[in-house]
């Protein structure tokens, strides 16, 4: 027997596990919603301005010795990390007040700085400016694109489906977009566009695989005359099982190649990406197809509307 044939055969009563799961998840995202508010985000370059210098050494170098080299020289407050191997360095300085040819000189000394300390050639690769006005309108229609982006799938899955179905979908996709950028406030690990790119690319990877479990539930409160709605819910979520591992799995071979392998420019991108695609996967049996349970989804509220000829009578009794 295929393994796909294996897994659309099982029988696990998902929707019993739904208190449990609600429990958890509400407790998670209350420690979450805690970690943004008291500590906030490690916001990256993008969205709080400043200046970012990327150089490369002839020999491998230590974090700590250029970190103690820049703080002896005036820079205390500039964040050294690896962008890939152990000679390729990334320095951050925080935004001056004097504008861009204040952040001009100050990179040009920090190169020079760390030539001689190097005793050997340092190769400046790129250097980058960002206002703070610009991060701090960059936050602002990130935030606003996410919004927008819910209130449209709101809309698009009540008049495909049915409110009860919106209203989980959209609860599953907040579930999720909380979830990611939690993890980013309580592990104060940098928040950047790339990130912000990533958790919009979440809302929609979650949102098809919901569309996928409600299309079957639709199919099934048709095609199945008998069973409670716990019953054709778990039935769905059974057939469609083994897609949602496949589809997860090839997935998240490829986020997890890019987070160990594609350096440091995309390491926020691939994990948010790669929490988002874990967490998508619970939320749309545990929160989605839950809440709508909740809500009272019947098998009269997706049922065709019998047409009526003209002059016909229709007895509506039960």
């Amino acid at each position: 027997m295929a393994p796909a044939q294996i897994l659309t055969d099982l029988d696990i009563d998902f929707m019993g596990k739904r208190y449990i799961a609600a429990v958890l998840s509400a407790a998670v995202l209350v420690l979450f919603l805690g970690a943004m508010l008291f500590r906030g985000f490690e916001f990256g370059l993008d969205f709080t301005g400043g200046t970012v210098i990327e150089l490369g050494y002839e020999e491998p170098v230590a974090i700590a010795e250029i970190t103690g080299t820049l703080r002896d020289n005036g820079f205390p407050d500039a964040i050294v990390q690896y962008f890939g191997s152990r000679t390729d360095i990334l320095i951050r300085l925080p935004p001056v007040a004097e504008g861009e040819d204040a952040s001009a000189r100050r990179s040009d000394q920090v190169v020079r700085i760390l030539s001689e300390a190097a005793g050997s050639g340092v190769e400046l690769r790129r250097v980058e400016f960002v206002g703070p006005q610009v991060g701090e309108q960059l936050r602002e229609q990130g935030g606003l694109a996410v919004l927008f982006a819910l209130i449209g799938i709101l809309i698009y899955v009540a008049v495909r489906f049915e409110w009860r179905f919106a209203l989980g979908a959209v609860a599953a996709l907040v579930h999720d977009v909380i979830f990611t950028v939690g993890i980013f406030s309580i592990f104060h690990i940098e928040f950047d566009l790339t990130v912000l790119a990533a958790v919009l690319a979440v809302i929609g990877y979650s949102l098809n695989d919901t569309i996928v479990i409600f299309d079957r539930i639709r199919e099934n409160f048709r095609k199945m005359r008998k069973g409670s709605v716990i019953e054709i819910c778990n039935r769905s979520i059974n057939q469609t099982l083994s897609r949602t591992i496949i589809t997860s799995g090839t997935t998240l071979l490829v986020l997890l190649a890019l987070y160990f392998l594609g350096g440091a420019a995309i390491e926020g991108f691939s994990l948010a990406l790669i929490i988002g695609v874990l967490v998508g996967t619970y939320s749309t049996i545990y929160i989605a197809t839950a809440m709508a349970v909740w809500l009272g989804v019947s098998k009269q509220d997706l049922l065709p509307t019998p047409a009526v000829k003209e002059g016909e009578v229709v007895d509506d009794r039960p």
